[in-house]
């Protein structure tokens, strides 16, 4: 099979958006029907997430069955339950007896002050999303959560460009690791190749904005939310620490990231096929992290007054 530098390489994984186009917000579902051992690690100081302390090693359930990400921030959690909805509908879930209980965390970004505040991802959005979710490549920048993703807002939004959503992947003797994310940090991102910055603060990097006393704190919510897929055998344990090292990823290429005005946060799902190193594994999902981050921005158009670097 033919890789297509995707989260989608990872067999099983399927990908599906859904957005408001005029309301420059929306959400991305990363569905797993047969289940997935996952893990999480919340980095940044500003997390808006749901169903995340199931995902600690010490606590009972093994495997999801999706990740949402989202816009909207706190609103746009409901968008879970509608895929928790379309799961049900599937006869797919944590199998209670007398229940199938779709298992299904999910992380939001802050976009209400790109396009509409009033209109969230909601229920039905999260539905048409997991309906639509397929093993195709899926399309990057500003769809799903990506749409009204934006960097470089360390002095308000005038000077910030347009970012959204990314992929990347690689194949290592066979153990695929690949990420997918949404992008709406406050910080520039960078190209951790060259250091040099890809897409940011429209007038000066965001650290010189810092570094002057010119940052803006009414700027108090971003954030990073992603996803790191494997078909790599690990535990819960291994998960988590998977997805510890794919922040990594977020140290190589926003600047800054982590901070208290981002809620950063990365899953870790592992489809359980191929045996690996965990330690292996998470250095990689760092690197393919990195890639999936620049593309975000390289992938993104104009949109809502703000610059972006493709141009349709």
């Amino acid at each position: 099979m033919k890789r297509k530098n995707a989260i989608t390489d990872v067999r099983g994984i399927l990908v599906g958006h859904a957005q408001d186009e005029r309301a420059l917000t929306g959400c991305t579902v990363v569905l797993c029907r047969k289940g997935a051992v996952a893990g999480v690690d919340v980095r940044g100081g500003a997390p808006g997430t749901r169903e995340t302390d199931l995902l600690n090693p010490v606590n009972v359930v093994e495997k999801v069955h999706a990740v949402v990400l989202s816009g909207g921030s706190s609103f746009g959690l409901e968008s879970a339950t509608g895929v928790v909805r379309y799961l049900e509908q599937q006869k797919i879930g944590l199998d209670t007896g007398a229940a199938k209980i779709p298992i299904v965390p999910a992380a939001i970004l802050y976009d209400l002050g790109l396009g509409q505040a009033d209109v969230r991802p909601d229920a039905a959005m999260g539905y048409r999303a997991a309906a639509s979710a397929s093993s195709a490549a899926p399309v990057e920048g500003n769809v799903g959560a990506g749409t009204g993703a934006s960097v470089g807002k360390m002095r308000g939004m005038k000077y910030a460009t347009k970012s959204g959503i990314g992929t990347a992947s690689i194949d290592i003797h066979g153990v695929v690791i690949a990420a997918l994310v949404a992008v709406n940090a406050i910080g520039d991102v960078v190209n951790p190749k060259s250091g040099r910055i890809v897409a940011g603060q429209q007038n000066g990097s965001s650290l010189e904005s810092m570094k002057n006393n010119q940052a803006r704190s009414a700027v108090k919510s971003n954030t990073v939310i992603g996803v790191i897929a494997t078909n790599a055998k690990l535990t819960k344990a291994g998960a988590t620490k998977v997805a510890q090292m794919a922040q990594d990823g977020l140290a190589q290429t926003i600047r800054p990231a982590h901070t208290m005005f981002d809620g950063d946060t990365i899953f870790a799902l592992a489809t359980c096929e191929q045996e690996a190193d965990v330690s292996m594994v998470g250095a990689f999902a760092a690197e393919v992290m990195a890639e999936a981050i620049v593309r975000a921005v390289q992938m993104a158009a104009p949109s809502g007054g703000l610059p972006g670097l493709f141009i349709t």
